[in-house]
Parts: structure tokens; sequence; C-alpha cells
């Protein structure tokens, strides 16, 4: 049960810090939604580098790339959704669900090759 604690009480903290941290880049610095996307995305890029090229704790790096899903999440979104004087491409919510879908499609099938390579690699 105290697992069960912790693990929802660091998620509600990590969901309230990246939200902060999103809302922090785009009301705060002014940053453009695009702009505020590839920050954030840039971070996880750098917690994925870190992961496969050094020896930093593996529990930080997921707990980073957690926090910093948030306001990629949330800038990204704004970027497909909002109106274009407000720096968003104004898709609607249909078709930027849709667009996100697709990304995630592509990302899975990627993923999905690189396993089957591994494994042909390993001769299984």
């Amino acid at each position: 049960m105290k697992k069960g604690i912790v693990f929802w009480t660091a998620v509600l903290f990590s969901n309230s810090l990246g939200t902060a941290f999103g809302d922090y880049l785009s009301d705060e610095i002014g940053l453009s939604y695009l702009i505020g996307a590839l920050v954030t995305a840039s971070i996880i890029a750098l917690v994925i580098l870190l992961h496969y090229f050094t020896r930093v704790n593996q529990i930080l790096l997921f707990w980073i790339a957690f926090v910093f899903t948030r306001p990629f999440g949330a800038t990204f979104g704004d970027f497909l959704t909002k109106p274009l004087n407000k720096g968003g491409l104004d898709l609607g919510t249909l078709p930027a669900s849709i667009v996100s879908v697709v990304l995630i499609a592509i990302f899975i099938y990627i993923t999905h090759l690189q396993h089957q390579n591994k494994l042909l690699k390993e001769g299984l």
C-alpha cells in the first residue's frame, strides 16, 4: 500500500511540475508553442542520451523524462490546436488527435523494427 501512495504522490507532483513548466515557457518566457515543444523535446532527447551513454541513475532519468512529457504534450498540443494568430496551426482537436496518433504509431513501428533487428542479430 505504501508503494502505491509514494508512486501516486510522485505522479501528482510530476504532473504539476510538468504543467507548470509548459505554462512558464509560453506564458512567462513568451516562447511560441512550437519552440516550447522543441525545448521540452530537447530535454527528453538529452535524457535519452544520458540513459545510453552515461551511468546516471536510471530512476532519476525516468522521472525527469516523465515530468517533461507533460509540458511537451501540452505545448505540442497547443501548437496543433491554437489559432494561427496565437502561434498555432488551428487544426482543431480531431485533426490534432489524428496527427498525434499517427506520430505515436510511427514511433511504435520504428521501435518494433529495432526490436526485430535486435532479435535477428542475436539469432532468435
